[in-house]
């Protein structure tokens, strides 16, 4: 059953309860409209009776007797003090109507009661001191009204349900049109993977209109993620085939028989160095797709001041050219020492690989932060593109540009947001690249 069908039955459903309920209290209260004119009729017609009968004897009351099998006319009774008939207007199968004696008692003591005696209505009024005056009818009177307002309630309900079915179904088809654009929508995008394609935003503030903006703005996501895998798949199928191009012309020389000692010591040289390049960007290349997919590091108390001196000490020899110089304070931060680590590394090789003769490495307490400074001398990075070099496989220009992947200082960005901090880039004082690494100190306990 669609959505729009059961809209439409449940505003008809509203509407069949809505009328129930009205027909309802409309019968109710007619109900008791009816049976209170009878009985005002009745006791009228007995006291007008009275009236009328005053200083007549009983055996010369005119009487008209009427067929109550038939007729719902109103008859009247005289009665005797002991309760036997008089005179009758009316018979109830070729009989003069009963009387109860507790109605006439109730008559007496109340002066006028009223009585349900099967089929008929009565009224008993008292004749002065020598008898009883009942006025009565017939029950179908009150009964042949109220149906027919139950008959008049069905045939009106009949047509305000389907109106309302009618009704429900235009609305809810107009309300669930801006939603089937939606899912249309939705089918031929991901049909043609055109993440291009936007919804017309509605001229109205509606709820309707927020799920068109909401799913705008899921589609900008969805296509700048598509663009970012596209380019990121792109970008990396080109930095692995150049180290495999290498690797492999230089396998082919190692494997020709005609080649000097010096030339086959080159070749594998440069099969080695190609190969340690390829494991980098391998790594680095899992530790984004972690980071795509969610990776949360697990942050314990790391000193921060030992870990920058160790990676500090370990980076000097493994670049002997360049002068490093460590300046470190105490401090300790909540984070993940591998990832600490794996950032400083980031930092001191992308330094050493631009440096011209010095590297400096800073830690600094401030206002509740460690800040980590790692500085060199090279060509610098124009201050428009200081942002961009976080971009993944993106060099600042041909003077900064190597045989790097371009992704270690997306990497450092990544690990600096795992531990609540923020990472720029900027112009060291001897005119090269700094980058500025801010994490917050670890709380005393």
């Amino acid at each position: 059953m669609s959505l729009r069908l059961r809209l439409a039955l449940f505003g008809a459903g509203v509407v069949a309860l809505a009328l129930v309920v009205f027909g309802v209290l409309l019968y109710a209260l007619l109900a008791r409209g009816v049976v209170t004119n009878q009985d005002d009729a009745l006791r009228t017609r007995a006291k007008d009776t009275v009236f009328s009968l005053h200083g007549m004897p009983p055996a010369q009351a005119p009487v008209a007797p009427v067929n109550l099998n038939k007729s719902d006319d109103i008859f009247i009774e005289l009665l005797g003090p002991d309760g036997s008939l008089l005179y009758t207007s009316g018979v109830l199968d070729g009989h003069a109507p009963s009387v109860p004696r507790s109605l006439l008692d109730d008559a007496r003591a109340r002066n006028g009661a009223f009585a349900t005696q099967g089929r008929l209505r009565l009224y008993a009024f008292p004749y002065f001191d020598s008898g009883y005056i009942v006025a009565g009818q017939s029950t179908r009177v009150p009964q042949s009204s109220l149906g027919g307002v139950v008959v008049f309630l069905i045939v009106s309900a009949i047509p305000a349900l389907v109106a309302a079915l009618i009704a429900s179904w235009l609305v809810a088809g107009r309300a669930l049109a801006p939603l089937k654009s939606v899912a249309n929508a939705a089918e031929e995008i991901g049909r043609t993977r055109d993440f291009g394609r936007r919804l017309p935003a509605p001229p109205s503030r509606d709820e309707v209109a927020r799920l068109s903006s909401s799913f705008n703005g899921m589609l900008n996501q969805l296509q700048d993620a598509f663009e970012s895998q596209r380019r990121f798949i792109a970008d990396a199928s080109h930095e692995l085939r150049t180290p495999l191009t290498t690797i492999q012309g230089n396998a082919g020389l190692l494997a020709s028989r005609d080649l000097d000692a010096a030339a086959r010591s080159a070749a594998a040289s440069d099969v080695a160095a190609e190969t340690a390049r390829m494991a980098r960007l391998v790594d680095r290349l899992l530790t984004i797709a972690r980071a795509d997919a969610g990776l949360r590091l697990e942050l314990t108390p790391v000193d921060l001041r030992a870990v920058t001196e160790e990676v500090g000490r370990q980076a000097g020899l493994a670049h002997p050219g360049p002068t490093l110089t460590v300046d470190s304070a105490d401090a300790r931060i909540d984070g993940d020492e591998d990832a600490v680590r794996q950032l400083l590394w980031i930092l001191l090789d992308n330094a050493f690989r631009y440096a011209r003769s010095t590297v400096d490495v800073s830690l600094r307490v401030e206002s509740g932060w460690a800040r980590l400074t790692v500085a060199d001398d090279g060509p610098g990075i124009p201050a428009e593109q200081r942002e961009r070099v976080f971009e993944r496989f993106y060099r600042a220009d041909s003077s900064r540009t190597g045989s790097h992947a371009g992704l270690g200082l997306s990497i450092a960005r990544w690990i600096v947001t795992e531990h609540h901090g923020r990472i720029l880039a900027g112009e060291s004082p001897a005119g090269g690249a700094s980058f500025l690494v801010d994490i917050p100190l670890l709380r005393s306990s």
